[in-house]
C-alpha cells in the first residue's frame, strides 16, 4: 500500500497544502489561489481538497498529516519575548493571545476537524527550518548538498545550516530570534514605506536605483556581523519583538527622519536604503554560504526560506564560486513549508527513496490545478463570451505570437498552475521584450503597480547564454544575471543623465538599455527563467514560435494578476482579470479572446474588482 503524506502550512502566512506519495510530489497549492485573498493564512481547506482530489484519495487514506512548524515552541518564544520586554509588548500580546488560545495551541484538534473528522491518526509536526531544509534538499537534483535556510523567524530559529545526503538531512547550526536577516530586510522594507511580507520584492527592485550610502551605518549601528555570517542586531533600533511596528524612533533619528508614508513619492533616501540593505544582505548570505561549505564540504548548495527568494543575492552567490552549483525551489517561502514537511516525513521517517536522475523532482513547480479545454469552452459558451477556438496547438501559438509582435499584452492560461510566488508560464502575462514601452505598459495599465518594478524574461534554455551571463538553467526564476554587454544599447548624454540622477523613476525605467529593453533592469540585469520542452511543454513551444517569427528566443513574463490580487487560478479568475485591466488578448488553453470583441466592463464594475484587492 502506498504511503500518502499530507503537508500543511497555515495560520501565520501563505497557507498551503501538499500531497506526497512514497516520496513523489503529486500536488501542491496555496490557499490564496482559491479564496482570492492574498497571503491567506487560514486553514488551507480548498488547497487540501484539491490535493486529495488530485491524489484520488480521501482523508482517511492519508498515512500522515504533518504541520510545517511546532506551535508549542513558537508559543514559548512569544511568551518569553513578551516577558523580556514587558510591559512594552502588552498591546501586541493582547492582540496575539486570543487566536493562540482558541486555535494555534490546539492544532491537532483543529486540523482533524478541518479534515471532516475522518482522519483518526496522529498529526506530526516538523521544525520550521527543518521544513524549509526538506523543501530545498529532497526535490533537488543533488545526492549531497549543503543546506542554507534564511527567513524571518520560525519557532526560535531565523537561519540554519544543514547537510543533505541521500534521503536524510541533518541540521548543523542555527541562528536565533531576534537576530534575523529576514526581519532586518523586512524592517528596512517597512521603513521605506512598503508592506512587510510582500514589499520585499519592491525593495529588491528599487535597489539598483540607489547607492549603498547607508551600508556602513547598517554594519556599524544595526548589526554586529561575524565572519561566519552570524550576527547580532542592535534592538535599540527595532520594534518588532514587542510592538506593532518594525522599527522605532531611534532608527528615525539615525536615518534622518520617519519612515516613508505608504504610497507617497519615493525619494533618494529610500533608493539608497534599498541599495544598502541589499548589499549587506548579499554579504551576509555569501558569508553564511562560505561557512556552510566549511561545515559540510559539499560542492552543492540548496537554499530555502523567504530570503532565498532574493534572486539578486542568489545570483551573487552563484557567481562567487563558493559552490559548483546551487538550487532553490520555486516555493522557497512559507507555502513551501507544507511541501517540505510532507517530504521530510516521507523520506526521513518513512524511508522513501529519492529518484536521482540529474534533474529536480519538483516537476517544474507545475503541480497545481488544471482545467480541460472542453470545460473552458463550455464556460465561455454558457456565458456567451466571444472567443476563437483552435483545434491545433500550432494555430494558437502562431496567432498569439503575431499579437505579441504587434505590441499586444497577452494573458496566458494553460496547463497546471504553478506552486510558489512566481508565474512560470501557466498563469502568466506575456509580451515582446524588444518593445521599449512594454515594461511601463504592463506596470501601469495592467498590473496597476509602481513603474520602477522590473519584469522577468522567459527564454529557451538553449538560448540563455546568448543573451545572459548565465551558464546553467534557472527554471524557477530565482537567479539574476547580467544581460551580455554585446546587447547593451549605447546611451546618449541625456539618457545617461536620466539614468544617473533623475528623481522620476518612470523616466529612468523608460530609457532603453539593451536590445531587450522590457526585461533589462536599470543595472543591466535580468531575473531569468529558462524553459525546456520536457519541463514547460506548450510554454516552451510558444517561446520557440516567438523565436521562429522574430529570431529572439526570449519573452516577457510576469504573473497573471493585478496588484494586491493572488495569481489567477481558474478560467473565471483569468477572464475577470482580463476584463478589468487593459490586457489585449486572453488565451485559455485553445481558446483566444480579443479585447476588441468583448463588451466593455462598466467603470463601477472595474473599480469594484480592482478595489477588492488590498494594495501590497
Amino acid at each position: 500500500m502506498p504511503h500518502y503524506v499530507l503537508g500543511l502550512s497555515a495560520y501565520y502566512h501563505d497557507s498551503a497544502a501538499a500531497i506526497i506519495r512514497d516520496g513523489e510530489i503529486i500536488a501542491a497549492a496555496q490557499e490564496e489561489r482559491f479564496t482570492r485573498k492574498k497571503h491567506d493564512h487560514a486553514f488551507p481547506k480548498h488547497a487540501v481538497e484539491y490535493c486529495l482530489r488530485e491524489a484520488g484519495i480521501t482523508p482517511d487514506q492519508v498515512s500522515y498529516v504533518v504541520f510545517y512548524d511546532k506551535p508549542l515552541l513558537k508559543f514559548d518564544r512569544l511568551v518569553e519575548t513578551y516577558v523580556a520586554y514587558a510591559p512594552a509588548g502588552l498591546q501586541s500580546f493582547m492582540m496575539a493571545m486570543p487566536l493562540w488560545l482558541k486555535t494555534k495551541l490546539f492544532l491537532p484538534r483543529e486540523i482533524k476537524a478541518s479534515l471532516g473528522g475522518t482522519y483518526k491518526k496522529r498529526v506530526a509536526f516538523t521544525g520550521h527550518h527543518e521544513s524549509h531544509a526538506a523543501s530545498a534538499f529532497f526535490p533537488s537534483p543533488f545526492d549531497d548538498a549543503a543546506i542554507l535556510t534564511l527567513d524571518g523567524v520560525g519557532e526560535w530559529e531565523t537561519a540554519s545550516i544543514g547537510h543533505g545526503r541521500g534521503n536524510r538531512i541533518e541540521m548543523l547550526k542555527t541562528l536565533h530570534f531576534p537576530h534575523s536577516l529576514g526581519l532586518l530586510y523586512s524592517a528596512i522594507t517597512y521603513f521605506c514605506g512598503f508592506r512587510v511580507n510582500s514589499g520585499e520584492y519592491k525593495l529588491m527592485g528599487l535597489a539598483p536605483y540607489g547607492e549603498p550610502k547607508y551600508a556602513d551605518i547598517i554594519r556599524e549601528k544595526l548589526i554586529d556581523l561575524r565572519e561566519d555570517g552570524s550576527f547580532r542586531m542592535n534592538m535599540k533600533y527595532f520594534n518588532y519583538a514587542q510592538g506593532l511596528t518594525m522599527t522605532g524612533p531611534a532608527l528615525d533619528e539615525l536615518l534622518g527622519g520617519p519612515p516613508r508614508p505608504a504610497e507617497s513619492a519615493i525619494t533618494q533616501r529610500e533608493m539608497d536604503l534599498a541599495s544598502s540593505i541589499q548589499k549587506v544582505t548579499e554579504e551576509i548570505v555569501v558569508r553564511m554560504a562560505r561557512h556552510a561549505k566549511k561545515l559540510t564540504g559539499s560542492k552543492n548548495l540548496v537554499l530555502a526560506g523567504g530570503v532565498a527568494l532574493n534572486c539578486v543575492a542568489n545570483g551573487i552567490l552563484l557567481r562567487s564560486g563558493i559552490f559548483e552549483d546551487i538550487w532553490i525551489p520555486a516555493p522557497a517561502g512559507d507555502a513551501g513549508g507544507a511541501l517540505g514537511a510532507a517530504l521530510f516525513i516521507s523520506h526521513q521517517l518513512l524511508d522513501a527513496p529519492r529518484v536521482q536522475n540529474g534533474r529536480d523532482s519538483l516537476k517544474g513547480a507545475l503541480i497545481g490545478p488544471k482545467y480541460a479545454d472542453a470545460d473552458i469552452r463550455a464556460f465561455l459558451e454558457k456565458e456567451k463570451i466571444a472567443h476563437h477556438h483552435h483545434d491545433e496547438e500550432s494555430a494558437v501559438l502562431e496567432a498569439v505570437v503575431k499579437e505579441m509582435v504587434a505590441g499586444k499584452v497577452i494573458g496566458w492560461f494553460q496547463g497546471r498552475m504553478e506552486f510558489g510566488p512566481r508565474a512560470l508560464g501557466s498563469r502568466s502575462i506575456i509580451g515582446d521584450p524588444r518593445n521599449s514601452a512594454m515594461q511601463t505598459q504592463m506596470n501601469v495599465r495592467i498590473k496597476f503597480r509602481e513603474s520602477f518594478r522590473p519584469f522577468a524574461p522567459s527564454c529557451l534554455a538553449e538560448d540563455a547564454a546568448e543573451w545572459f551571463e548565465l551558464d546553467r538553467e534557472s527554471p524557477y526564476m530565482l537567479l539574476v544575471a547580467p544581460v551580455l554587454a554585446k546587447h547593451h544599447t549605447k546611451l546618449t548624454d541625456e539618457e545617461r543623465r536620466l539614468m544617473e540622477a533623475d528623481p522620476d523613476l518612470r523616466k529612468r525605467v523608460n530609457v532603453p538599455r539593451s536590445a531587450l529593453p522590457a526585461i533589462t533592469h536599470v543595472d543591466y540585469s535580468a531575473r531569468i527563467q529558462t524553459t525546456t520542452e520536457e519541463r514547460n511543454g506548450r510554454y516552451y513551444r510558444l517561446i520557440r514560435e516567438f523565436k521562429k517569427q522574430t529570431g529572439v528566443g526570449v519573452i516577457v513574463n510576469t504573473s497573471f494578476n493585478i496588484r494586491g490580487e493572488p495569481i489567477v487560478c481558474t478560467p473565471q479568475d483569468a477572464h475577470r482579470c482580463f476584463m478589468a485591466c487593459d490586457m489585449d488578448v486572453l488565451v485559455l488553453e485553445n481558446c483566444i479572446l480579443y479585447k476588441t470583441e468583448q463588451p466593455q466592463m462598466s467603470e463601477s464594475d472595474r473599480e469594484k474588482y480592482v478595489g477588492s484587492f488590498s494594495l501590497d
